[in-house]
């Protein structure tokens, strides 16, 4: 399937239903990436709650807390573990607008076993 089309997105939301829960990890997150072949934006949202995405459309959220925009060669580098979010964060190649403070129970799930199995199972069905 292809990178950040619809049914990419569903299939994320899928795989994270195994996660555990994690109370309070929670937030509507819009996201840009800017770049994307051809030229274009991709915009999409995730609605996170208690670390499990339970709902991810193409488009924008108007009840989104946050919005992260990115390169869309920078998530991929992400998605393929080639750069961690955190550090991307850090290096200002994640720019984040609104509730930054709605994303900080969120980025400790970056580091756990079960969320890098998720990614390298997405990877495989990927196609970019």
């Amino acid at each position: 399937m292809k990178y950040a089309s619809q049914e990419w997105l569903d299939r994320q939301c899928e795989l994270q239903q195994a996660f555990t829960s994690r109370p309070g990890a929670s937030a509507r997150v819009q996201y840009r990436l800017l770049d994307a072949p051809g030229g274009s934006e991709i915009r999409y949202y995730a609605d996170v709650q208690d670390g499990r995405a339970v709902e991810q459309k193409l488009g924008d959220d108007p009840h989104a807390q946050c919005t992260m925009i990115c390169s869309y060669d920078d998530s991929v580098a992400m998605l393929r573990g080639q750069l961690a979010p955190t550090t991307a964060f850090m290096d200002k190649r994640i720019k984040v607008t609104g509730d930054v403070a709605k994303l900080a129970p969120l980025m400790p799930l970056t580091q756990t076993q079960e969320y890098r199995k998720h990614y390298e199972q997405l990877l495989t069905e990927t196609e970019f």
